[in-house]
Order: structure tokens, then sequence, then C-alpha cells
């Protein structure tokens, strides 16, 4: 994945290169309206979210606890945290993406700082083709 890549709202697959590498569906939200919306009102998520652009996230209105990974632009983790409800997460320096799971997913991928992450888009790429 290219750094200064632009995605579009839908669904991808995101790869973990952790010691035993895990593959898991995600979706993608890079327009402001779904990046508004995130995991809001909603009880769980299969996988993960990708909001990006975006360096902070905050957890008002969600209904359960997330783990979130800070992501710079070349998709290396900058950071984990797990965040109840109702929390601010500050911007971090660096971070071009946020990624957003149930609590205690990403320990289980092995995602923690320094791990590199891969997406790849489902269906039509930029160019109106299939990926």
């Amino acid at each position: 994945m290219a750094a200064g890549r632009r995605w579009r709202d839908g669904r991808a697959r995101l790869t973990v290169e952790a010691e035993r590498p895990v593959t898991l569906p995600l979706e993608v939200a890079a327009s402001y309206r779904a990046r508004a919306k995130g995991l809001l009102g909603r009880d769980g998520i299969e996988g993960a979210l990708l909001l990006s652009p975006a360096s902070g996230i905050h957890t008002f209105g969600m209904r359960i606890p997330i783990d979130v990974a800070y992501l710079d632009r070349r998709l290396r983790v900058l950071a984990v945290r797990t965040m109840p409800p109702g929390r601010l997460g500050l911007p971090r320096p660096r971070a071009r993406h946020v990624l957003e799971a149930e609590a205690g997913a990403m320990a289980g991928w092995g995602l923690r700082a320094g791990t590199v992450v891969r997406v790849e888009e489902d269906g039509a790429g930029p160019d109106g083709r299939a990926g």
C-alpha cells in the first residue's frame, strides 16, 4: 500500500503482519460522514474499522469499549489503546489513520506498536477495475 493512498468507504481486508499473519474483514470509513459515524450505535464489529484520514478519535455515544490503533502513513502501528465509552483520544503526532475493533481483539491478532498492517480493498479499484 503506497503512502498517500486514499480509500473509499466500503469493505476490504486487513492483514496484520505479526508473528502469525492474520487476515480479517475490514470496513473502511473514508468520507466525512462515515468517519463521523464510526462505530456509534453498534454493539460490535466483525474484524475492524479503518478511519482515514484520522489522527484521533472519541468514544462518546459508543456502547462498547474498543481497541484503537494509531497508524502512520505507511500503515505502521504507532500505539494501541483500549478505550471505554465516553472518552476522548487526543490526536497522535504522525498518525494518519485510526483502526478500531472490539476491546481485546487487537492483542489476539498480535497487533502492537511497530506492527505493519496491509489493506486490500474488495471490488473495483480507483480506476473502476477489479483490484
